[in-house]
């Protein structure tokens, strides 16, 4: 059968104009992006210099970027001074999922560093009164007691003479400072002998500062450096990522996480523009948009932390098929323990590590939990951030799209991690 040279021409002449539309491509989306979320913006053409991740599609299908190198940790229990006797005792609880409580460890280690004293083990409390867990339900208990020897003392329990309802309550900011401490905790603490902290968040900040402090490193390992899930919970956060793996056959088993939540989306406000055209979370539509224009494909794979189905995601389902929550993925065995109790905390801790663990991770909603996933994400290389924003052209190039987190090297993980 003879080729006609006609055909030929035109095939590459229509080759020739994808590459061009390619290269033509704009790259001014990042201006909206530090209105939209966290962070600041960084000139794209020197995200390949920077090594944060290879600005080339994977052997698989779809817009795939590779990974940057996985970070080590600046900080070495040789860079504290000997500790010295206790003072007194420090108590506090996890409260309102993990994105919440590497906060809190981080604090709680800093002024018991501080101060001198002595970390009782916390519990972990749901949102829901009397939801209470041991530490050891969700995180491994001798790995954070062993990360801390030399840093600061830790005991499981509070001592039987000492009761709890004694002991003074003491607010602290996130990412307390020495200041702070000297002036506002130290002397309540010597006073009173054993505190309690209470943790509030006064902004979602997780910026790395511009001033230094001796107490950076303690907050880094606190942050980075001491939490560990427990084996069985381990275990089932694993096999979800296995699962998503295996359906991801067609795009060379990656897949990518999207946090979105029906709850928080139907929040008042949530869409509302202000003046700056800021804008807090993004709907199960404008996520299926976002990614479709910037080349993934009908057979990507995506997981939602969306606890159950809802039919608000069915747009969603429609333009990318292999998308899924909880419920179709844990292994039936799992879910009368981690999905089907009335406690969420199990489900928080899934979503956080899967997103934390996914090749491609994109926050539909901004808040703590997306600075606090990009923080695990940055550390272990995992560059693939995207903020989603609405792309008036037909496509876009992932890169113009990546976390300012990521970009700017803005992210309290860049002080942590060298």
């Amino acid at each position: 059968m003879g080729v006609d040279l006609r055909q030929v021409v035109a095939g590459v002449l229509t080759l020739t104009m994808f590459v061009m539309l390619g290269n033509m491509i704009k790259r001014d989306h990042f201006d909206s992006i530090t209105e939209k979320l966290p962070g600041d913006v960084h000139d794209v053409a020197k995200v390949a210099e920077q090594g944060l991740f290879t600005l080339t599609k994977r052997s698989g299908k779809g817009p795939w970027l590779e990974d940057g190198s996985e970070l080590k940790p600046c900080w070495s229990k040789t860079n504290f001074d000997e500790i010295e006797e206790s003072k007194g005792f420090i108590t506090f609880s996890l409260t309102n999922g993990p994105e919440y409580h590497v906060s809190q460890i981080a604090d709680a280690v800093v002024v018991a560093r501080q101060l001198q004293g002595t970390l009782v083990l916390p519990d972990i409390r749901g949102s829901k009164p009397g939801d209470e867990k041991k530490f050891e339900d969700i995180y491994d208990v001798d790995k954070f007691i062993k990360s801390l020897v030399g840093v600061a003392k830790v005991v499981r329990d509070l001592p039987d003479e000492i009761s709890i309802q004694s002991l003074a309550v003491v607010k602290v900011p996130n990412r307390v400072t020495e200041d702070h401490i000297v002036e506002t905790i130290q002397q309540i603490f010597q006073a009173k002998g054993n505190i309690r902290l209470a943790t509030y968040f006064p902004s979602v900040n997780m910026r790395k500062s511009a001033q230094k402090s001796n107490l950076d490193l303690v907050a880094c390992l606190g942050m980075f450096g001491t939490l560990e899930l427990q084996p069985d919970v381990n275990e089932v956060v694993d096999s979800m990522a296995e699962r998503l793996r295996t359906l991801s056959r067609k795009s060379d088993g990656q897949f990518l996480a999207v946090d979105l939540r029906v709850d928080l989306l139907e929040q008042k406000g949530c869409h509302e523009s202000g003046s700056s055209g800021r804008k807090s979370c993004y709907s199960a539509q404008e996520v299926a948009v976002f990614l479709r224009k910037l080349g993934f494909d009908k057979d990507t794979t995506i997981y939602l932390t969306q606890s159950r189905w809802d039919s608000s995601l069915g747009v969603l389902k429609d333009i990318f098929p292999k998308t899924y929550t909880k419920e179709t993925i844990m292994p039936a065995d799992k879910k009368a323990k981690f999905l089907e109790s009335e406690d969420s905390e199990f489900e928080k801790v899934i979503d956080f590590y899967l997103c934390s663990q996914s090749d491609v991770f994109v926050p539909a909603i901004s808040g703590l939990f997306y600075a606090n996933v990009a923080g695990k994400r940055i550390a272990s290389g995992k560059n693939q951030i995207l903020v989603p924003a609405d792309i008036s052209s037909s496509s876009a190039s992932p890169a113009d799209f990546v976390s300012p987190y990521v970009l700017k090297k803005n992210h309290l993980a860049h002080t942590c991690f060298c």
